[in-house]
């Protein structure tokens, strides 16, 4: 990435910190034993898992593709994308299908919990950690009653150079 991509993927970054900050409707789902959440206004529907037709040398967290609607939408694992220890499709699979950029995305999760409004207040900022674990798309924790809630920036995450769906060039 040149310095221009480098600022303008930490400026998006530092917008999505700002706006997940100040609180507003999100998706939660599960990717194993953790519960994540993600823009509501992002997510287009929510659909059941379908078996998606496979891409020849598509990176194994691209499953493939299906035809929406005459759209067609490539297909996202999120528990293999983020290592998640398994990675099981049953009854309760499903994929949340992700208006990003202008593009068609869908996002295979185990499971979709509720829709929860959260305010700035319920919000804590995303913890810092100088390791290997990629906490760029992280954009802060939220708590509600006893449950912890890791909101992901799912426009950085699905627009990220190493996913390959969206063109950087088309991207900013």
């Amino acid at each position: 990435m040149n310095m221009i991509n480098d600022a303008t993927h930490v400026a998006r970054h530092e917008a999505a910190r700002a706006a997940a900050a100040a609180g507003g409707e999100f998706l939660t789902f599960r990717l194993g034993t953790e519960e994540y959440g993600i823009d509501i206004l992002k997510v287009q529907e929510i659909r059941s898992y379908e078996q998606p037709t496979r891409i020849a040398n598509a990176p194994s967290f691209i499953k493939g593709v299906v035809n929406l609607r005459g759209v067609i939408v490539p297909i996202v694992d999120l528990r293999i994308k983020l290592n998640c220890d398994t990675v099981e499709y049953n009854s309760f699979t499903v994929v949340i299908v992700l208006n990003v950029k202008g593009r068609v995305v869908g996002a295979v999760v185990d499971s979709v919990s509720d829709v929860l409004e959260l305010n700035g207040g319920a919000i804590k900022p995303a913890p810092e950690m100088h390791t290997a674990v990629d906490t760029s798309f992280i954009t802060g924790i939220g708590s509600v009653n006893d449950r912890m809630l890791i909101l992901m920036d799912i426009e950085g995450l699905m627009t990220s150079a190493d996913m390959g769906l969206i063109n950087s060039a088309a991207a900013h």
